[in-house]
């Protein structure tokens, strides 16, 4: 006799409470083995498919595809022992890594041992070269990052038994004057997801009257919603598209608006003269052997600089009223993929030389383009640079990826007048722009910092002096 068990979307770890199906990879019928992947969710980071711990007949799914569901909803159910199947068991796993490396999946028809369940309800989700104007990493910090931690203020809870798990839900409602204990929940057991709260919101734009606005309104920003707040307007517009803030682009929005709020930021930035870099770079690349990118070039000497500044690679904890000094360099790059923009990390990239930092840059974009990047591949940063440039621009000011503390951007790199040595010239010159948090440094600091890479990068040997 067959015993059916359930299967529940897991933990998926770095603090993610919800994930959109993108594709079910099996079938109600279908025999899968121990740890065979069986759906592939789009979190606010990243693609991840999740394996499932048990072998024997799918028997139901629990939402279609586009369906957003939070953490511990079921996702399907397995009827382990069966005939077709004897003697499969749980693997024991919730979640392999984030991705699997379980055996080919072995799939079959046959009849299910009973009806599939009807779908669960849910909100549904819209699911070149490395740059980009605002890059943002889609993530916290996870905090069993490499080197030395940070403390992180405990979840905010509500008060009374309010069904609701997604602290982004807990948010939208706080932000926007919804109160929790008056909605039902449409999710498992009654919980309350995003499509709750913003059919409220909907109902509420439509009643304006019945919107309070919350005391503090004018101390946040605007809702993470495509909902107007009526605290702005009590009429919702009649023409326009709406494009809702969810998934890599939602997650954006949220991470600029959270650096804006709480990171005092400032920027400078200097002209540089690229002409001897790339004439390095022509050089190094001449004697054969890896091709050395110029953004490897210039991360040396980013991890160079913060050698010799290290406020800049840093994070401040305000409940503590701290400044953590990070003692490894984990260092992000922005990367522009169809997906939106993501902000890949290169571990212990102050231990690597400019061939180790091409083939890692080369790998993360190139897994960044695929969609196959993994959480803790978009965490855990602890500087970013930004390569604008390739978008033809000189110049921009970056939005500090939070809780970092500062941010390098590279223009692009064009033929320009130039006095060299005394005489006019044409050079070929960068715009160089590093924005940082205030609370971390002052002014000398960061001068100090932007004019040592600008050095570099006019003198390469300012560089080989140094370290």
């Amino acid at each position: 006799m067959a015993q059916v068990l359930e299967f529940r979307l897991p933990d998926l770890g770095e603090g993610l409470t919800e994930a959109e199906i993108v594709r079910w990879l099996v079938q109600v019928g279908d025999v899968v083995a121990v740890d065979q992947p069986v759906v592939e969710v789009e979190t606010a980071k990243a693609m991840v498919e999740v394996p499932c711990p048990y072998g024997g007949v799918i028997t139901a799914r629990f939402g279609e595809e586009g369906t957003e569901l939070p953490v511990g909803a079921p996702l399907l159910t397995v009827a382990v022992g069966a005939p077709a199947e004897p003697g499969e068991e749980s693997s024991g796993n919730v979640l392999v890594g984030y991705g699997t490396t379980a055996a080919p999946a072995r799939r079959r028809r046959v009849r299910p041992a009973q009806p599939a369940a009807q779908p669960a309800n849910g909100a549904p989700r819209e699911a070149e070269p490395v740059g980009g104007e605002m890059p943002v990493s889609t993530a916290r910090r996870p905090a069993s990052a490499p080197g030395r931690t940070h403390r992180v203020a405990a979840p905010e809870h509500h008060d009374g038994p309010v069904p609701v798990i997604s602290p982004l839900v807990r948010r939208l409602a706080r932000e926007n004057g919804v109160d929790l204990r008056q909605l039902a929940g449409s999710g498992p057991d009654g919980l309350i997801l995003r499509a709750d709260v913003e059919g409220a919101l909907r109902a509420m734009t439509a009643r304006p009257e019945a919107l309070a606005a919350p005391a503090d309104m004018a101390a946040v920003s605007g809702p993470v919603t495509s909902a107007p707040s009526a605290a702005v307007r009590t009429t919702a517009p009649t023409g326009g598209t709406r494009i809702p803030l969810k998934g890599v682009r939602g997650a954006v929005a949220d991470k600029l608006s959270r650096s804006r709020r709480e990171i005092p930021d400032a920027t400078c930035w200097v002209d540089a003269d690229a002409t001897e870099l790339l004439r390095a770079r022509a050089a190094m690349n001449a004697a054969g052997g890896t091709k050395i990118s110029l953004l490897a070039l210039l991360a040396r000497i980013c991890t160079a600089a913060l050698a010799r500044y290290p406020e800049l690679n840093s994070t401040v904890d305000m409940d503590a009223r701290e400044i953590v000094r990070l003692d490894d360099v984990h260092l992000g790059f922005a990367a522009q993929t169809e997906r939106g923009l993501v902000v890949p990390v290169v571990r212990d990239a102050h231990t690597r030389d400019a061939e180790s930092l091409t083939a890692e840059f080369a790998r993360l974009t190139e897994a960044a383009r695929a969609a196959t990047l993994t959480p803790g591949e978009l965490t855990g940063g602890t500087f970013t640079l930004n390569n604008y440039g390739v978008f033809g621009v000189d110049g921009s000011t970056p939005i500090i990826n939070h809780p970092e503390a500062a941010m390098l951007g590279v223009g692009r790199i064009v033929p320009r007048p130039w006095v060299h040595e005394g005489e006019l010239a044409v050079r070929q010159v960068v715009q160089l722009s590093l924005t940082f948090d205030h609370r971390v440094c002052d002014g000398g600091t960061a001068g100090g910092f932007l004019r040592y890479v600008a050095d570099c990068v006019e003198q390469p040997a300012v560089l080989l002096r140094t370290l």
